[in-house]
């Protein structure tokens, strides 16, 4: 790097080379940062591919983004291409069956609508679902896939049924409301968990635009596809689960890549597992690839198989509510065994750390009821407890600089208790 200042000027210029590049960098008089290309050496293609990352790709990448993060992209891509092709094939179909119904061109137009309308239904019950989807964030972005081809598939067999036109379009439609609120309510939290250096929203512009570039791209080989092999219905009928197929493989393995830094029940339980069984604290790229993102199984064994949000009167018998408040008088939260699970309630304003501190006494309380074959008593869960302050801060200490945000636990609609 060079620098140089000349005298009389305000501004301070130098020059920097990386990767075959040399470029001019200036400060002007009012702050702004000028940048010069003054010589690339670059074969073309590499200039090609980096005109395509600086536009595409957040500034600083890889640094400035986590682990993960390339190939949630590439197979971002490849959703967007076989989604927007789907969309074209589906919005053909729906044209043929509205084109073949025997009424009055106003009664189409109506029918139509009305379809359209169902997307706002679709929409307005999916959004009561929005806290669930800040707990599972993975798991509702590729539920909202799976009901996006639903409606596709939908639309696109609507031509088999023209007089049931309203019924099968409204209801694709339906679901499509669905899986758009979906979508966009867990964008945020998947691109939060890339985020690196405070640049979340050059994260956010850059992805929109990777995901704009290849929506065209997936609408110039849905018009393809149209004007050939899916001219005819049963052209539709094998490319259509096919590229349905590669849509939901690419987003699984999206949100496979995706590593979520949030506590919930599911990665809470995991986390604890690892802590117990191997004394190490496993960080959200650890976990990603081991989440399960079809069922919510948030119950383990060997940390006490805990269960998060019952109700207070449903988890704890009256007459042992206020033995455990005072076994937990300084906590926010209260535990209780049930016959299968260990039943774990938290007051309303219980952060990450509360929730930790409750699963690892059920942990330590479920070992030693089972070592000891005694029953869950206040001796018990005191001894637990006592275990738990022994190694609870530098738990929680390596678990921050692993990376997780421990001020909330996202226990989606989980009931909450005050006294």
């Amino acid at each position: 790097m060079d620098m140089e200042k000349k005298e009389g000027e305000a501004s301070l210029l130098w020059f920097e080379t990386s990767d075959s590049v040399c470029s001019r960098h200036k400060f002007e008089p009012d702050g702004r940062l000028s940048v010069v290309i003054v010589d690339d050496s670059r074969p073309f293609y590499q200039r090609v591919v980096g005109s395509f990352m600086n536009k595409f790709f957040p500034s600083g990448y890889p640094y400035s983004v986590n682990e993960g993060y390339l190939r949630y992209t590439q197979f971002r891509a490849l959703q967007h291409v076989t989604s927007a092709a789907l969309s074209v094939l589906s919005t053909q179909s729906l044209l043929f069956a509205a084109g073949l119904r025997p009424t009055p061109a106003q009664a189409t137009a109506v029918s139509w609508i009305l379809k359209d309308g169902m997307q706002h239904v679709g929409k307005l019950i999916c959004s009561n679902w929005g806290a669930r989807m800040d707990s599972e964030p993975k798991r509702w972005r590729l539920l909202a896939d799976v009901l996006y081809d639903i409606g596709i598939g939908l639309e696109v067999l609507s031509p088999l049924c023209p007089h049931l036109f309203l019924e099968v379009a409204g209801l694709g439609n339906f679901a499509k409301g669905m899986a758009v609120v979906a979508a966009r309510a867990t964008r945020l939290p998947i691109y939060s968990s890339f985020a690196k250096e405070g640049n979340l929203s050059d994260l956010f512009a850059k992805g929109e635009a990777f995901s704009t570039l290849f929506n065209v791209i997936g609408i110039g080989v849905g018009i393809q596809l149209a004007s050939t092999i899916c001219a005819s219905m049963q052209g539709k009928l094998v490319a259509g689960p096919l590229l349905s197929i590669i849509h939901l493989y690419s987003v699984s393995e999206e949100m496979r890549a995706t590593p979520i830094n949030t506590l919930n029940p599911r990665r809470t339980a995991m986390v604890v597992d690892d802590f117990l069984k191997a004394g190490v604290v496993s960080s959200p790229s650890d976990l990603r690839y081991r989440e399960n993102l079809l069922f919510n199984l948030q119950l383990k064994e060997d940390t006490g198989n805990v269960r998060v949000g019952k109700a207070v009167h449903k988890a704890i018998k009256p007459s042992r509510l206020l033995e455990l408040k005072q076994v937990f008088h300084d906590e926010k939260f209260l535990l209780n065994l049930g016959n299968k699970c260990i039943d774990m309630v938290l007051e309303q304003d219980a952060s990450g750390e509360d929730a930790l501190r409750g699963w690892l006494v059920a942990a330590y309380a479920a070992q030693l009821v089972s070592s000891s074959r005694h029953e869950l008593s206040a001796s018990v869960l005191h001894e637990a407890y006592e275990k738990m302050n022994g190694v609870f801060p530098i738990f929680l200490k390596e678990l921050q600089n692993k990376g997780w945000y421990t001020d909330r636990f996202l226990d989606g609609t989980g009931s909450r208790f005050a006294l």
